[in-house]
């Protein structure tokens, strides 16, 4: 299977916490780099954090602080902590992975992409 698959969605208030996590098969994981991307109401589809194969990662400055991306590579799993959760967050997450090893921030340089997972968040 090529589609990676996210989980750990759901409905927060904000200030509260959740766990997203993607896993997938060593074809997609292996040697490349993965993201997280959202679409949120109303906006078009953006990034939120990326980590290259060896681990480098990168955040939207809008969640920085605030998330943190990590992978196992052993398990093919990608993880997206999130913390003090705002309204603003809320959207549909999608995983993301790459065929580079390094990527970026924009949505062309991911070619593997789950069908998403709903995080809302209420004031």
């Amino acid at each position: 299977q090529l589609q990676p698959v996210e989980s750990g969605g759901g409905t927060a208030q904000a200030g509260d916490s959740l766990t997203l996590s993607c896993g997938g098969s060593r074809r997609v994981f292996s040697n490349n780099a993965m993201a997280w991307f959202r679409d949120a109401p109303g906006k078009e589809r953006e990034f939120v954090a990326g980590i290259s194969w060896k681990g480098a990662t990168q955040y939207a400055d809008s969640v920085k602080g605030r998330f943190t991306i990590s992978r196992i590579i052993a398990g093919n799993t990608m993880t997206l902590q999130v913390h003090s959760l705002r309204p603003e967050d809320t959207g549909l997450y999608f995983c993301a992975a790459s065929r580079s090893p390094v990527s970026g921030s924009s949505r062309s340089g991911y070619h593997y992409w789950g069908r998403g997972t709903q995080v809302t968040v209420s004031s």
